[in-house]
């Protein structure tokens, strides 16, 4: 039986996947990338969808315009669309260039992308080889040795890798034969980075010990993708009872009763679900024995880069870190168009209701915006008792941390209501009185 060309090879895996609206190439400009954009040119006729291609310019090279420009030109020929996305990066101390260089060119794709449409890398089968190894060496569970999958939701569509079953010579033979000109990556030569460390120096010794090592090692991240997806699909039971009905908090003490790897476990799918970075073992231990540890009247918190996990009575939050509100400030609001609120708090507007506030006095008052009551007893309407804020916020069940990002509504210097939770007397809305309701979008 004869061998398949790379083309065919190509078609075959794309025709398993999911038919996108449009297949997008992610088009660097080196050899890999134009080998897979020029076999899918070969089949645009049978290809389901239309296909384009995009590339990233991330100016940390001087050369880095030529390279669009070369990208350009054999996209012309190609004749395909291409769209050019320039980054300005600033390395960042501390931070690995290569990761954030990753990071945001994967932000940049999923930017462009419409409902349904396919990135397609060109990712072969050395390239998954060192992944497992940089994983490994990482100190990776399953989910990291699984490396980079075939196929995966990524924004509003896919990522796809078709060609990650396919050696390095297969791609250089085509290459090769088809007399395809492609650019060199300068930084490809540096071994500071830890990939081209372990292709330059490491892969070459490994693979003259053992010839057959990339087949080999992807073949062990296929057997830890399917370990992996056992241990989802028995977390993600567990999740479903340990998240709150209708919303998206957990339960701790559930949490807590499960063994140490099925907790990790857990953690890790609904870390991974709100779409956050996860986390090492290391942080994972501490949310499990800190926040169950922790005193009532404790708050304890657990944080990495970009991710909070907080604990209130019983229920585990996760979060992006809270953003800073000066504890004084003050916004002058005219009560009738929308309020955007300070650091990603959502918006207030007003909506007529029967009762409520006193459209009256709400329309005669100078109203403001704070987010700090002034130690007054809490006057609620309908209540003939003062209470204090402490226990109107246990009522309510507000996290602590949250209590200090609530927009309290003040009318002539007078607190008239509490957000959208609680209206004050005495501003309420008389017996046949035109009234109105403070509504908060989150």
């Amino acid at each position: 039986m004869p061998t398949m060309s790379l083309p065919q090879q190509l078609l075959e895996t794309l025709s398993a996947l999911p038919v996108p609206g449009c297949y997008r190439v992610a088009y660097s400009g080196g050899r890999d990338s134009h080998v897979l954009l020029h076999a899918l040119c070969g089949l645009r006729e049978k290809l389901q969808a239309p296909l384009s291609a995009v590339h990233v310019d991330h100016g940390l090279q001087t050369a880095s315009p030529r390279w669009a420009e070369h990208c350009r030109e054999i996209s012309r020929q190609l004749q395909i669309p291409l769209e050019i996305i320039r980054l300005a990066l600033q390395p960042e101390k501390g931070r690995s260039l290569e990761e954030q260089a990753r990071q945001e060119r994967y932000r940049a794709f999923s930017g462009l992308m419409r409902p349904g449409e396919m990135l397609l890398m060109a990712h072969h089968q050395e390239d998954q080889a060192e992944t497992v190894l940089l994983q490994l060496l990482r100190g990776a569970g399953p989910a990291g040795l699984a490396a980079m999958p075939i196929v995966v939701e990524f924004g509003p569509g896919y990522q796809a890798r078709p060609l990650l079953a396919q050696p390095r010579r297969v791609l250089d033979e085509y290459a090769l034969s088809n007399r395809l000109i492609w650019v060199e990556d300068p930084s490809n030569q540096e071994t500071g980075f830890d990939r081209n460390y372990l292709r330059r120096e490491v892969m070459p010794l490994l693979t003259e010990r053992w010839p057959s090592l990339a087949r080999t090692l992807a073949r062990s991240a296929r057997h830890c993708a399917e370990a992996q997806g056992l241990i989802d699909e028995v977390a993600g039971q567990d999740l479903l009872r340990l998240l709150k009905p209708g919303g998206d908090t957990l339960l701790l003490s559930g949490l807590v009763s499960l063994s140490a790897p099925k907790g990790r476990a857990v953690l890790r799918a609904w870390i991974r679900g709100k779409g956050f970075q996860l986390p090492n073992t290391a942080r994972l231990d501490r949310i499990l024995m800190e926040m169950s540890s922790a005193a009532e009247e404790r708050n304890p918190l657990v944080h990495w880069p970009g991710v909070e996990v907080r604990r209130y009575r019983d229920r585990l939050y996760l979060m992006p870190p809270l953003k800073k509100i000066e504890p004084h400030l003050s916004l002058l609001w005219d009560g009738r168009t929308v309020l955007e609120l300070p650091a990603g708090l959502g918006r207030l507007r007003v909506i007529p209701s029967e009762g409520g506030l006193s459209l009256r006095q709400w329309e005669q008052g100078r109203i403001q915006i704070r987010f700090r009551h002034q130690r007054e007893r809490l006057q609620l309407s309908g209540r003939s008792h003062s209470q204090s804020f402490k226990n109107f916020f246990q009522q309510q069940a507000i996290p602590p941390w949250q209590r200090g990002r609530i927009p309290f509504v003040y009318i002539d210097d007078q607190l008239a209501a509490v957000a959208d939770l609680a209206q004050c007397r005495p501003f309420t809305a008389g017996k046949g009185e035109r009234g109105m309701q403070i509504q908060w979008d989150r």
